[in-house]
């Protein structure tokens, strides 16, 4: 195959496929006398992969490593991962159905709740916690609604742990106080003194209970930003600077 062939038979422009050659992701294939370049099946398999990690959020210079390995491996076995990777790809597109299909019925029925587009964990676990009547609560409840809707798998063992830290009234009862001072920073700014303690009693809670086994790699204190904007300044102020101090904590 030509360049051009190549492009069209993945789905991608022939500029895309010389980027992935200047960037070293994609190996360049030897060339004819009259100085094209010829493209056989094992190429197409690389870029086939590279668009695969791509699309599963890998920067480039991790796809480099990955594919580095890869070229010295047989084909077979390259076959064989990509369709292990479909067959992933084919039960989380099973799963995302079936909860689909659950929360069509409940529209059909006129049942389906705020918080219905969530997972079938998450929903149960709503259910059963006693959650006050705070507004903190409340955008602390959209936003746990929000990261499960949007997540393609989601995490199961966080529904465990929020489970165990529902069960025990001690951690309920702490829970539900923080709510209401958070609450109470409704009218602060966010230099109001009442911040500073509060950040650091919701970041030692946090690694304390909910963030065991966690390590700072991929941890970015800016990514809770854009949802803020549901906060008072002061209330805010706390949020950043508790996730601010467990980056700083997390261990490498």
């Amino acid at each position: 195959m030509r360049i051009g062939e190549l492009a069209a038979l993945l789905g991608v422009t022939t500029r895309t496929v010389r980027h992935y050659h200047h960037q070293g992701v994609l190996p360049e294939p030897p060339r004819l006398a009259n100085g094209y370049r010829e493209y056989g099946m094992r190429d197409a398999i690389a870029l086939a992969r590279v668009r695969r990690l791509v699309g599963l959020g890998l920067s480039l210079d991790e796809i480099r490593d990955v594919m580095a390995e890869e070229r010295s491996r047989e084909l077979p076995e390259i076959l064989a991962e990509i369709d292990a990777d479909l067959a992933a790809q084919e039960r989380d597109i099973r799963l995302r159905r079936a909860r689909l299909a659950e929360v069509l019925r409940r529209a059909e029925d006129g049942t389906l709740g705020p918080d219905d587009t969530a997972s079938p964990d998450l929903v149960s676990f709503l259910k059963v916690i006693d959650v006050p009547a705070s507004a903190s609560a409340a955008w602390d409840r959209d936003l746990l609604v929000l990261v499960d809707s949007a997540s393609k798998t989601p995490d199961g063992r966080a529904f465990t742990v929020l489970d165990a830290l529902a069960a025990d009234p001690e951690l309920t009862a702490r829970g539900h106080d923080f709510y209401r001072r958070l609450d109470e920073l409704a009218g602060a700014e966010p230099d109001d003194p009442r911040v500073g303690p509060m950040a650091e009693e919701l970041a030692a809670f946090s690694l304390d209970h909910v963030l065991a086994g966690q390590t700072r790699d991929g941890w970015r204190a800016d990514a809770v930003e854009p949802f803020l904007d549901g906060l008072a300044p002061a209330q805010a102020e706390v949020i950043r600077r508790a996730i601010r101090l467990i980056g700083d904590r997390l261990p490498r």
